[in-house]
């Protein structure tokens, strides 16, 4: 009995915690959204493996100006006549040899083109990681959108609810009043309409708030989820105008943005390269060291060869070389190489220029859809005011029955319409703000 209690007690305490982990992972908050996206991306993903293929070369380029030590042995067998190596004498036989070796080289000049390949490798290594800090921004913005949308969907629905509760207390009285009589039939079919109006708007919310929350989670890479629950932001009910002009904006990004950074890198790398390819047109000076050992079952006649760990020792030879390679005829390889690098100078010359072009032009373009979205906002507000006070007006007489339904329903689709158009507003301008932000270099949740 007592076993039993406490295997009930441990399967209690594990469907708890399972229910509590799976709650957990229904509920995800803005930087949550992002770190998953940022695993999950493939575009991120693969950014992150050239950055590593490119520290791969740039160590490869700095590991080149290491000295070299290689071993070599060979063995062979040979039939027929061959020189004894032990007495010169040509002799007619069966016979085996080795021949092993060790040499070093160290590499003392070519025209800088070892070293200016590590300055290059170097620079692409850093222009690799711009990018991968480019893609992980632009998922981030992405996420944030799509996490500001589904929020907004979220609001649009509690709004539909709203108006759906408020209609459905009018349509509580207005039932009342025609079951007495005391309302013109069209009357309660106008606000019954109205009613049944809010509850498609309603239904075509909650698709949306459904739609949003799919578009999310496909950005992020993760199955969808009908039980997901987004943590709301603390975010100003009203908001002020950016506090920066486009200028300031594009000046910022200049210096801060992944992308502009990367480009730049690139120039600098290709001007790297150039002077790679210049310095393989000068000789090349490398010091040699080496010892080489031989062995041979070769003997005089009447006698036996000396053995393999005697000869090992004693036929070995050693010395230093000073080696000196002068290009002067190679297929015009490095002459062209030469003329190719310089093409790819300009060809990054030009995509930096482009990219500084582009992104004042995106700039300005983001900044007035923000300055738009501002005056929407504004404007939106002013008129979520107006047609507050024309319903609040227009409920008071139609409940005197002053006015007839059409016209309150009218007053009301008004204001329900401009509630819905602020709400929109609203996030628009959040989301043309973070992409500002982006540009700066200062996307923050």
């Amino acid at each position: 009995m007592f076993f039993k209690k406490i295997a009930f007690l441990l399967l209690f305490l594990t469907v708890s915690v399972l229910a509590k982990a799976q709650q957990a992972d229904s509920v995800l908050t803005l930087q949550q959204c992002v770190d998953i996206a940022i695993k999950n991306n493939v575009t991120v993903k693969k950014s992150e493996t050239q950055v590593e293929r490119n520290r791969i070369d740039w160590m490869q380029a700095r590991e080149n100006l290491l000295p070299t030590l290689n071993g070599n042995a060979s063995q062979s067998e040979t039939y027929g006549h061959s020189s004894n190596p032990n007495t010169g004498v040509i002799i007619a036989s069966q016979s085996n040899s080795g021949q092993y070796s060790l040499n070093s080289n160290l590499l003392l000049s070519n025209g800088l083109s070892y070293v200016n390949a590590v300055k290059q490798t170097g620079l692409l290594f850093q222009a690799g990681k711009m990018d991968f800090q480019q893609v992980k921004d632009l998922t981030t913005l992405n996420i944030i959108s799509l996490f500001l949308q589904a929020l907004n969907a979220e609001d649009q629905l509690s709004q539909a609810n709203f108006q759906f509760a408020a209609s459905k207390v009018n349509l509580d009285r207005e039932t009342n009043l025609n079951d007495a009589g005391a309302v013109p039939p069209a009357d309660f079919y106008n606000i019954k309409g109205a009613h049944a109006n809010d509850a498609l708007n309603v239904i075509n919310a909650q698709n949306a708030v459904t739609s949003a929350r799919l578009n999310l989670l496909e950005a992020m890479g993760v199955p969808f989820n009908k039980e997901i629950r987004l943590v709301r932001l603390t975010i100003d009910k009203t908001p002020v105008k950016y506090d920066q002009d486009a200028s300031q904006v594009y000046a910022t990004a200049l210096n801060d943005l992944a992308l502009v950074k990367a480009a730049d890198l690139r120039v600098k790398a290709a001007e790297k390269e150039v002077l790679v390819y210049k310095g393989r047109l000068y000789p090349t000076l490398s010091l040699g060291a080496g010892v080489t050992t031989t062995y041979s079952n070769y003997a005089a006649p009447g006698s036996t060869a000396p053995s393999f760990s005697t000869q090992f020792r004693s036929n070995y030879q050693y010395g230093p070389s000073l080696n000196l390679q002068i290009p002067i005829l190679n297929y015009f390889q490095n002459r062209n190489n030469l003329h190719r690098a310089k093409l790819d100078l300009t060809d990054a010359q030009n995509t930096n220029t482009d990219t500084q072009v582009q992104l004042k032009q995106q700039v300005q373009q983001a900044y007035a859809n923000m300055t738009a979205a501002f005056d929407r906002f504004q404007a939106a507000t002013e008129q979520v005011a107006a047609y507050q006070s024309a319903f609040n007006a227009q409920e008071v007489k139609f409940n005197a029955g002053v006015i007839t339904a059409d016209i309150f329903v009218i007053a009301k689709n008004n204001l329900d319409f401009a509630n819905t158009n602020l709400i929109n507003a609203h996030y628009d301008y959040l989301i043309r703000i973070k992409i500002l932000d982006y540009y700066q270099g200062k996307l923050t949740f």
